[in-house]
């Protein structure tokens, strides 16, 4: 039977269980006394990143535990899986709202509880291809900043102990508009910071997270549909359970305006389409090259007429979309990085308090520009720009919803 979490060690990670084990034993102490008896808000808490933040923090017993997410079905589903989970502590004031964290009810949710001790946010838009047209990048920045500037004035009225909220390895000299947005954010948690404690944490790619590109492997091997990948992009990767280790090591031991990574080298990088071959592999087939999505799409009709079959169709190609990096990386030259404190995460330390008047120019201005309904994309990026005079945006006029 296929093991997701053993193939993610051995093929992925190449790492047998958490790299962030020891970092948690050595500090269990500390984290209990952050974390037991709090009440806990997770915004965003069905996600990939979100539920394993959840489970991550369940075993130094929070007394209060509320998740909000607009995907009503991953919240049941999350709450079975809690409740099923042999040994799972669940605090007996546990509630779950499928709500988004701008709307009334939500500001009515949280003024009427009178906020929470330990508020984590991870409600955003993660993808690159978020970037296609002015309709999906005004949706990536009202969620990625507009709406994360009126969380954060909403916890201005019950401010939290300390406040969480994820970044990206593509903020670090961000050259897509997804990545740019998670720099800006940076910039407006921080900006906060006089008024609560804000961490963040940039890290790599979460193998098989949601809406990932080899979570999509697994969904089009189950329909017999071909695989495509880039062959010359290398990212760094940590497990589903790593990302929520992350976030939760950061929200409990960063300090003011900190951001986590996780100390990954480059030689642990992996490529996409050497996923999906050995993916292809463990599961049976022998990976056929073709030339073509559309070679490869007959070539996967032969799959599903011959149960027999064992030779799986692929198109690799390379990477010529919008906002694609050549190369990852976690922290600029121009960041103090502590790199002792903590066995396997480094920390981006000594951030100043941004101005916050500078942030609230950008806010509303780009705000403004999108209410005013002909906004291009163009128009975007060079306000961007003005605010992150080092953006250097790549455009190829292509986006990924082009390619299998």
């Amino acid at each position: 039977m296929f093991d997701l979490d053993k193939f993610i060690d051995e093929h992925v990670t190449m790492r047998n269980g958490s790299m962030f084990e020891k970092d948690i034993r050595d500090n269990a102490d500390k984290l209990t006394q952050k974390i037991e008896g709090k009440s806990v808000l997770v915004i965003g808490g069905a996600g990939s990143i979100g539920s394993s933040f959840v489970k991550a923090v369940l075993p130094f017993k929070p007394s209060e535990l509320v998740i909000v997410d607009v995907n009503e079905n991953a919240l049941a589903e999350e709450t079975r899986d809690l409740r099923s989970t042999k040994g799972m502590f669940v605090p007996n004031i546990y509630r779950s709202y499928p709500m988004d964290y701008a709307s009334p009810v939500f500001a009515r949710m949280f003024r009427d509880n009178r906020g929470f001790d330990i508020v984590a946010n991870f409600s955003a838009h993660k993808h690159v291809r978020s970037e296609k047209d002015i309709y999906s990048i005004e949706a990536l920045i009202r969620n990625n900043v507009i709406n994360a500037k009126k969380l954060l004035d909403l916890l201005c009225e019950y401010p939290p102990e300390e406040y969480f909220c994820v970044s990206t390895d593509k903020a670090a000299n961000p050259v897509n508009i997804m990545g740019a947005s998670k720099r800006i954010m940076e910039d407006l948690i921080f900006s906060y910071s006089d008024r609560f404690p804000v961490k963040t944490a940039r890290f790599a790619n979460v193998a098989f997270s949601n809406g990932s590109l080899p979570a999509g492997f697994l969904a089009r091997i189950e329909k017999k549909q071909p695989l495509g990948a880039p062959q010359d992009v290398k990212r760094y990767f940590v497990s589903p359970k790593e990302s929520g280790q992350i976030c939760m090591l950061s929200c409990m031991l960063g300090d003011n305006r900190e951001i986590f990574f996780p100390k990954l080298e480059e030689e642990q990088m992996m490529r996409f389409d050497t996923i999906a071959e050995e993916l292809l592999t463990e599961k049976g087939y022998e990976v056929l090259y073709c030339d073509s999505d559309e070679e490869a799409i007959e070539k996967a009709e032969e799959l599903k007429k011959d149960p027999d079959c064992r030779k799986y169709p692929v198109h690799f190609s390379g990477s010529n979309t919008s906002g694609e990096k050549a190369y990852e990386e976690f922290y600029t030259e121009s960041e103090m990085v502590d790199s002792d404190r903590l066995s396997a995460l480094g920390v981006i330390t000594d951030k100043a308090i941004p101005n916050k008047g500078e942030i609230v120019y950008f806010i509303n201005n780009i705000e403004e520009t999108f209410d005013r309904g002909d906004a291009t994309k163009e128009e975007i990026v060079n306000s961007i720009k003005e605010y992150l005079p080092n953006f250097e945006h790549i455009e190829t006029g292509k986006s990924l919803d082009s390619k299998m």
